[in-house]
């Protein structure tokens, strides 16, 4: 290492020269410089958010309604979403004391990471799983300590595999399902298996609930709904995926008292309140925008068995997705890496898709296929990667 980069190297926090980059992004930032390319890399919904959403939000601007609103977000959303929690899971969260309104999920997940961990804290997580989650883990000086998952069951993640690996630094698990990357929906037997190891060693669990509404030929189970949870459980969710708000960034978190009086405190000096217009838009989108929700969900089932059915007969071994909006494929017998594989794709036949090792290196021997994107680019992602492992095989 050159004296300027050791220097600069010093410059740095010991906690960002541990990080890496977004295995996601990287791929994301090639694309941008290429033409002709299918992007089944990116995991954003290609709708567009629903006009009355979109329409709420304007209005409140010609309005005049620019600025701040409450630290922990508008008393109206907050309490729209503790109905909407309630209905729909039967979980009642106190909206003026059990709530915040976060810039996204991913702030929400930054957020409670700093407010429950010390230094050399543990978390316990799957492997695959969201890269964000461990390198959160990592920023608020705690460890990650991940479980490998296998195809063979279905991706999940129990309560023997969990307890396990708990010591005595052991602080929270950290659990996602539906997933990114796999598409995998937990079952309720395992959700209760963990419940009981975190009760028993009095854990918090963070889960990230972010795809909750894009669940396929089953139901999703609320974590927090699970009997004795609530006050063990920090409950994330947003608008993202189910109502095509990536750009509006806007999420939540739902958790005991004294953790969101934490989370709140960082979040006023970090972020001040989430964009106001975000929040109206969300208010609108719990009143009036179920119906849109329903009509692209049934869009993505049929985007999911397209892309899963095609392949399966190109060749590539896929487990079923159960939710969210991604295939996780195996390009085991391809004789590949899935960096070598994923960068060979685009290169030659211009398909972007993701290295399953951006989400722990239990993804190798796979790549993250999104299917929010048309039938017809799904047809013709299918035809090109079917003719890529034509010239490619090993």
């Amino acid at each position: 290492m050159s004296a300027i980069k050791a220097g600069q190297r010093r410059l740095l926090s010991e906690r960002v020269n541990r990080l890496t980059p977004s295995g996601i992004r990287r791929f994301f930032d090639l694309i941008a410089s290429m033409e002709g390319v299918i992007s089944l890399g990116v995991g954003e919904p290609d709708f567009t958010t629903p006009l009355s959403i979109r329409e709420a939000a304007i209005n409140s601007i010609e309005k005049g309604f620019t600025h701040y609103t409450s630290n922990s977000g508008m008393p109206e959303l907050r309490r729209d979403l503790a109905a909407h929690l309630g209905s729909k899971y039967n979980v009642n969260y106190d909206p003026m004391g059990e709530m915040l309104i976060t810039v996204g999920v991913s702030e929400a997940l930054d957020l409670v990471m700093r407010s429950i961990l010390n230094p050399g804290d543990e978390v316990i997580m799957p492997d695959p799983a969201f890269g964000a989650y461990a390198a959160c883990v990592l920023m608020a000086g705690g460890e990650a300590v991940k479980v490998p998952t296998y195809e063979r069951d279905d991706f999940e993640i129990g309560g023997a595999d969990i307890a396990s690996r708990i010591t005595e630094r052991t602080k929270a698990i950290l659990i996602g399902y539906p997933s990114n990357p796999t598409g995998a929906v937990l079952p309720r037997q395992k959700m209760q298996e963990i419940a009981d190891v975190a009760r028993q060693h009095n854990l918090v669990v963070v889960s990230d609930e972010i795809y909750d509404r894009l669940v396929y030929g089953g139901t999703h189970t609320c974590f927090a709904s699970l009997t004795g949870m609530k006050e063990h459980t920090v409950l994330l969710g947003g608008f993202s995926k189910a109502y095509a708000m990536t750009g509006w960034r806007i999420g939540y978190a739902a958790a005991p008292k004294e953790i969101i009086a934490a989370m709140t405190k960082i979040h006023q000096y970090t972020i001040m309140s989430a964009p106001t217009q975000a929040q109206v838009a969300a208010i609108e989108a719990l009143k009036n925008g179920e119906s849109a929700v329903q009509e692209m969900v049934a869009e993505y089932d049929r985007r999911r068995k397209l892309i899963v059915s095609g392949l399966n007969s190109i060749g590539l071994r896929c487990f079923e997705p159960k939710g969210a909006f991604y295939a996780f494929p195996s390009i085991a017998d391809t004789g590949m890496n899935c960096e070598e594989f994923s960068e060979k794709l685009l290169m030659e036949e211009k398909v972007a898709v993701v290295p399953g090792t951006a989400f722990g290196q239990c993804g190798e021997g796979y790549v993250r296929c999104c299917y929010a994107t048309s039938l017809t680019d799904i047809e013709e992602a299918l035809n090109r990667m079917k003719r890529f492992l034509n010239k490619n095989r090993k």
